[in-house]
C-alpha cells in the first residue's frame, strides 16, 4: 500500500480506536470506578450493572451522538461555505434553539410530553425556525444564493433571536438559572427515551452527510467546474445545509449549546487525513463523538461531586484553538 493510501486507513483506524477507548473509559470512570475487564466479560455486580445501564451508558451514548452530529455538521458547513472557521452555530440554529428552550422554560415550566421534557422539543422547533429564517433571508438578499449572503443572514438572525430571548428572560428573571444551565450545555438528564428521540434525526443527518462528501469535493474546485460535471451547485448546497442544520438542531435540542466541537474536530482530522470530504465527513462523525465523550468525562469528574457544564469544558479547549487559527491565518 502506498503512503497516500495508508494515511486514510491509519486515520480511520485511529479514530475508531479512540472512540472505543473513550466510551469504555467514560463508562467505567465515575463516582465508583468499574473494572473494565468485569464490564467486558459481563461479570458486574448488581449495583454496578444498574449504575452503568441506567445512568452512565445513556449519558455516554448521548455525548457520542451529540458530539458526532456537531462535528460532522461543522465539517459540512466548512465545505459549503469554503470557510475553515465555519461551525454549526451559523444560520441562527443555536440562537433559535436557545429562544425555543427559553420560551418553554418560562412559559410552560417543567412540562413533559410523554416521557420527554418539552425543553428539547422547544429547542428543536426554535432551531429549525432560526435556520429557515436565515436561509430565506439569505436567498432574498442574493439572487445567486451566495455563501456570503447566507453567512450575513445567519449573523442577522442570530442577533434578532438572541435579543428576543434576552427580552423574554428580563420579563421572567426567576427562570434565569434554569435557562443559563441549559445554555451552558448539559448531559446529566440523559436517558434511554431521550436517546430514542434523538437517534432517528442523527441517523438521517449522518447518512445524508456521509453521502455528500463527493459533492463537497466537487464544489471545492468551483461552481463552474461542478456545473460542467452535471451538478447543480445551489441545489447541492441546499441539501447539505438542510442535513447539517437538522443535525445541529437535534444535537442542540438534546444537550443545550455546546460550542467549538464542529470547529476543533474537523480541523484536527483535516490535518491527519487530508482535504477530501468523502473521508473527512465520516471521520468527523466518529472523532466528534470521541471528543465530546472525553469532554463530558472531564466535566463530571474533575471537581466531583460538583459538575462543570460541558459547554465550559469545550470552550476551554475551543477558544484557544480558535484564537490560534486566527493568528495563523493572519500570518499566512
Amino acid at each position: 500500500m502506498t503512503t497516500a493510501g495508508l494515511r486514510p486507513t491509519l486515520a480511520i483506524g485511529g479514530v475508531l480506536v479512540l472512540l472505543a477507548a473513550s466510551i469504555l473509559l467514560a463508562v467505567c470512570v465515575g463516582a465508583d470506578v468499574v473494572n473494565p475487564v468485569a464490564l467486558l466479560t459481563g461479570h458486574l455486580t448488581g449495583v454496578d450493572a444498574e449504575v452503568i445501564g441506567q445512568l452512565r451508558l445513556p449519558r455516554v451514548l448521548l455525548a457520542a451522538l451529540v458530539g458526532g452530529m456537531l462535528s460532522q455538521a461543522g465539517a459540512a458547513y466548512q465545505g459549503v461555505f469554503r470557510n475553515p472557521l465555519a461551525d454549526p452555530y451559523l444560520l441562527g440554529a443555536a440562537a433559535g434553539a436557545g429562544l425555543g428552550a427559553t420560551a418553554v422554560i418560562v412559559l410552560a415550566g417543567a412540562t413533559v410530553v410523554g416521557t420527554i421534557s418539552a425543553v428539547p422539543l422547544g429547542a428543536f422547533v426554535g432551531a429549525v425556525i432560526g435556520i429557515g429564517g436565515a436561509y430565506v433571508l439569505g436567498r432574498a438578499a442574493s439572487r445567486t444564493g451566495g455563501t456570503a449572503a447566507l453567512l450575513l443572514a445567519g449573523v442577522a438572525m442570530t442577533a434578532f433571536l438572541t435579543a428576543v430571548q434576552t427580552a423574554l428572560l428580563q420579563a421572567h428573571n426567576s427562570d434565569l438559572l434554569q435557562v443559563t444551565a441549559w445554555i451552558l450545555g448539559e448531559l446529566g438528564t440523559a436517558s434511554w427515551p431521550s436517546l430514542g428521540l434523538l437517534a432517528p434525526y442523527a441517523a438521517i443527518a449522518a447518512l445524508a452527510l456521509a453521502f455528500a462528501g463527493r459533492w463537497l469535493d466537487v464544489l471545492s474546485v468551483g461552481d463552474d467546474e461542478a456545473a460542467s460535471l452535471g451538478i447543480r451547485p445551489e441545489l447541492v448546497r441546499f441539501i447539505i445545509l438542510l442535513a447539517a442544520s437538522l443535525s445541529t438542531a437535534a444535537a442542540v435540542s438534546a444537550a443545550g449549546l455546546i460550542g467549538f466541537v464542529g470547529l476543533v474536530v474537523p480541523h484536527i482530522l483535516r490535518r491527519l487525513a487530508g482535504q477530501s470530504y468523502r473521508l473527512l465527513l465520516p471521520l468527523s462523525l466518529f472523532g466528534g463523538a470521541a471528543f465530546l465523550v472525553l469532554a463530558d468525562l472531564v466535566s463530571r469528574t474533575l471537581f466531583y461531586p460538583a459538575e462543570i457544564p460541558i459547554g465550559v469544558v469545550t470552550a476551554f479547549v475551543g477558544a484557544p484553538f480558535f484564537a490560534f487559527l486566527l493568528l495563523v491565518g493572519s500570518r499566512s
